[in-house]
């Protein structure tokens, strides 16, 4: 039997691994390591290492919603997103590096994040920034970040594309209509 695998599902597997096994380390000190909301400067009035837990999505959305539609949307989205990850992946051309990488940090953080909730019911977020001393950016984590990275890359990838496109329609001579093979004494 023969089980080749693509490139494009090797690169998935390869980035997917490392930024979970990342995700899940950090997470795994920052746990064990720190008492919940326990704070370290790392540099003053700006960033800190903080352990936060946070029960909604990204930046702390749907916290605020009731346990029940919460604890159904979390453990049915993530499953769903990478699925549809997969199936988009299915469709790229393999040497599409750049799209390749981008949904594969996606799909990573996806199920970095997808993991705690399965452990935990929330996610741990410990990277604390603050602006002029004064504005706290939502704590994140490191699957956070390979999501946030992974549709900033893929939003740039695809409008490089489209512009591509345009400027190759825009070049494009557009072809005469064939001239007829009329005679000139049948007119």
């Amino acid at each position: 039997m023969n089980f080749a695998v693509s490139r494009k599902y090797l690169l998935l597997i390869t980035l997917s691994c490392l930024l979970i096994a990342i995700d899940q380390l950090t997470k795994i000190y920052i746990h064990t390591q720190f008492q919940l909301h326990e704070s370290h400067a790392v540099i003053e009035n700006f960033f800190n290492i903080t352990y936060v837990r946070n029960f909604g999505a990204a930046f702390g959305f749907l916290s605020q919603a009731p346990p029940a539609f919460r604890e159904i949307f979390f453990l049915m989205m993530p499953p769903l997103a990478c699925l549809i990850i997969l199936y988009i992946l299915r469709g790229i051309d393999e040497r599409d590096t750049k799209q390749v990488l981008s949904l594969s940090s996606i799909f990573a953080g996806a199920l970095g994040n997808y993991l705690d909730r399965l452990q935990f019911r929330y996610v741990i977020d410990f990277l604390d920034f603050h602006i002029y001393g004064n504005y706290s950016w939502p704590a994140f984590n490191v699957a956070d970040m390979a999501i946030v990275i992974g549709v900033a890359f893929l939003m740039i990838s695809m409008l490089k594309e489209k512009k591509l496109a345009e400027q190759n329609r825009v070049d494009t001579p557009v072809a005469a209509p064939p001239i007829n093979d009329v005679k000139m004494n049948e007119l």
